[in-house]
C-alpha cells in the first residue's frame, strides 16, 4: 500500500516543516514494524518550495491469515485461496489507516513537540492513494471529501484496458488537494479509508465507537453522511452504530455551545482570544470555563455543582485542579451523563480522583436533597434552554432551596451576535435557546433573584467586551449575604419533589 502527502511552502514556512509535523526527517529513510507488516516512511523529494512524505505499507497475507485477519469473505470451494490471494497487500484499507495511526501518532494528535506553531496552520496539502478500494464508486468517494474542503479527483481503475467491456473496477486512483491542517487530513484519512473499502480486518469492539468520535471530531458531527459513515465504521454492528449516533447528536445538540456555537466562539478575532501563556486562539467556551474557574477560586470554593453538566467538560476542568475536593456534574438527560462518564473516563479514573466526582440525574425544576450544603453551583449556558414561565422553578430549586454560597451564571449576550457573520439577523445561536438576553434583561432578572433570595450579584465580562454590544457572553456571580434566610423548599407544588433516588453512579 501508498500514500503520499505533498505540501508547498507558505509564508515563513519551507515545505520542509512537513518533517517537523510527521516527526519524521527528510533527510531518512525509516521503517517501522506494525502490527500487520512493516511501514516505510521516506521523502521522494524535500526542497524549501515542495516536499512529499510518502508511506509504504508492506504486508505479509500470509501472516495475516495465520493471525486470523484475512478478509474471510468468500464462500464455496475457492474461500481457502482468497484468504491468501487477495488486495490486502496492495490496495488501501483499514490495514493502511491503522498503520497511518501509529506511524504518524503525534501528527494525528496535532502535536509538534519542536514547533507547536506548526501543529494549528492550515497548509496547501495534495494528498495521493494510487489504490483505493471504494464500494460505491468514485461518486462516493466525492460525497465522503468534498464536504470536507477537498478538490477530489476520484479516476476509477479499469479491470484490464485490453476489455474495456469489462468495465472499471471497484478501485480508484485518488487525489485531494486543499488547505488543512495536517492532523484534520490525516483524521479523515484514517475514518474514511476503511469506510470506503466497507471491511476491517478486526474484530469491531465496543472501543471502535470512541475511535471514530475522537477521529471524526469537529467535523463527522455535520458530515452529510455521517449515518453511512458511522454504519461502515462500526461494521454495520447496530448497537454500536446506534451508541455512536446517538452521541453525535448529542454532540451537536446538549452540547451547543462547545460545538456548534464553538463555530461562532472561534469567529472572533484571533487578536481578541489569545491565551496569554502560550499566544494560542482561544475559543469563547474555553474562555468561558477559565473564567468559572477563575471565580471558584477566588471565592475559595472546594464543593463544587455542575448543574446542567451536558457532556463534563467543566467537571473535567474541576478534577484537575486539587482545590476542588468534590465536583457533582447534573443533568436531567441521562444519556448526557452516560457520555459525560465515558468522556471522563470514569472507569478507568485513579481511585482518588474518582472519588472526588459524581453524576447525578436531576431536573433543575424541582428541589433535590442532594444539591443542599455545596460551596459553589454553576449554571453554564442552562437558563436560555429554559422556557421562561419555568424558569422560576429553577430559581427557587438551585437560589430558594439548595442555596449554595456561590453561584455562576453564564449565558450569551444577544447584543454581540451581530459580530458573527455566519449568524443571520434575528437568530438565536442554538436552536434550542427559548431565548437570548440582552445586558440589560439579563441584569434586571440576577438583580431581582439576588434580592429575592438574599443573595449579593457582580457581573463580569467573557470573550472580548466590545464597547458598542458587550462581552459575546454575559457572567453573573451571586454570594449568599450573611444572615439571609433559606426560603422553605415547599412554597410551590412543582418545586417540593425529592430527585435524590435519581443518582447515576460514575459507574
Amino acid at each position: 500500500m501508498f500514500l503520499t502527502i505533498t505540501t508547498t511552502d507558505t509564508a515563513g514556512s519551507p515545505a520542509t516543516d512537513l518533517g517537523f509535523l510527521l516527526h519524521k526527517h527528510p533527510d531518512r529513510a525509516q521503517q517501522f514494524s506494525t502490527a500487520n507488516g512493516t511501514a516505510h516512511v521516506f521523502y521522494p523529494e524535500a526542497s524549501a518550495e515542495r516536499c512529499t512524505a510518502a508511506l509504504l505499507l508492506e504486508i505479509d497475507p500470509v501472516a495475516l491469515v495465520r493471525k486470523g485477519r484475512g478478509p474471510g469473505r468468500a464462500a464455496g470451494p475457492d474461500a481457502a485461496l482468497a484468504h491468501y490471494v487477495n488486495d490486502r497487500p496492495y490496495a488501501a484499507s483499514s490495514l493502511l489507516a491503522v498503520a497511518i495511526g501509529g506511524v504518524f501518532s503525534s501528527a494525528v494528535k496535532g502535536q509538534c513537540a519542536a514547533r507547536p506553531e506548526l501543529a494549528e496552520q492550515a497548509r496547501p496539502l495534495r494528498i495521493e492513494v494510487p489504490a483505493l478500494p471504494a464500494r460505491g464508486g468514485a461518486e462516493l468517494v466525492e460525497r465522503f471529501f468534498r464536504p470536507l474542503g477537498w478538490t477530489v479527483t476520484a479516476e476509477p481503475v479499469e479491470l484490464d484496458g485490453r476489455f474495456p467491456e469489462w468495465g472499471p473496477s471497484r478501485y480508484v486512483r485518488l487525489v485531494l488537494e486543499g488547505e488543512h491542517r495536517l492532523a484534520d487530513a490525516l483524521r479523515h484519512l484514517y475514518v474514511l479509508l476503511p469506510v470506503l473499502d466497507d471491511a476491517k480486518h478486526y474484530w469491531v469492539a465496543p472501543d471502535e465507537v470512541d475511535k471514530l468520535l475522537r477521529s471524526g471530531a469537529g467535523w463527522l458531527e455535520s458530515h452529510p453522511e455521517q449515518q453511512l459513515i458511522t454504519r461502515r465504521y462500526l461494521a454495520r454492528r447496530h448497537s454500536l452504530t446506534h451508541d455512536a449516533l446517538e452521541r453525535l447528536a448529542l454532540a451537536r445538540l446538549a452540547e451547543a455551545d462547545d460545538t456548534e456555537a464553538d463555530a461562532l466562539d472561534n469567529a472572533v478575532g484571533e487578536e481578541q482570544t489569545k491565551d496569554g501563556s502560550e499566544g494560542r486562539p482561544v475559543s469563547l467556551a474555553g474562555q468561558r470555563r477559565a473564567a468559572i474557574l477563575d471565580v471558584l477560586r477566588a471565592r475559595g470554593a472546594a464543593r463544587v455543582l455542575d448543574l446542567g453538566c451536558g457532556q463534563g467538560q467543566l467537571v473535567g476542568e474541576l478534577l484537575k485542579d486539587a482545590r476542588f475536593t468534590e465536583v457533582a456534574g447534573v443533568d436531567v438527560s441521562t444519556r448526557a451523563l452516560r457520555t459525560a462518564a465515558r468522556r471522563l473516563r470514569l472507569e478507568r479514573m485513579p481511585e482518588r480522583m474518582a472519588a472526588r466526582v459524581k453524576l447525578l440525574q436531576g431536573s433543575l425544576a424541582y428541589t433535590d436533597r442532594r444539591l443542599t450544603g455545596w460551596d459553589a453551583a454553576v449554571l453554564s449556558e442552562v437558563v436560555e434552554h429554559v422556557d421562561p414561565p419555568r424558569l422560576p422553578a429553577l430559581e427557587h430549586a438551585v437560589f430558594g432551596a439548595a442555596r449554595p454560597a456561590t453561584v455562576v451564571v453564564t449565558t450569551p449576550n444577544v447584543e454581540y451576535n451581530v459580530r458573527w457573520e455566519s449568524l443571520p439577523a434575528g437568530q438565536v445561536r442554538h436552536a434550542d435557546h427559548r431565548f437570548e438576553w440582552n445586558r440589560e434583561e439579563f441584569r434586571a432578572w440576577a438583580r431581582g433573584v439576588a434580592e429575592q433570595y438574599g443573595y449579593g450579584v457582580e457581573f463580569v465580562p467573557v470573550g472580548p467586551d466590545d464597547p458598542e454590544v458587550g462581552p459575546p457572553t454575559q457572567m453573573a456571580v451571586f454570594s449568599q449575604r450573611e444572615g439571609a434566610q433559606r426560603t422553605d423548599s415547599t412554597t410551590t407544588d412543582n418545586t417540593s419533589t425529592d430527585n435524590s433516588s435519581k443518582d447515576t453512579a460514575a459507574a
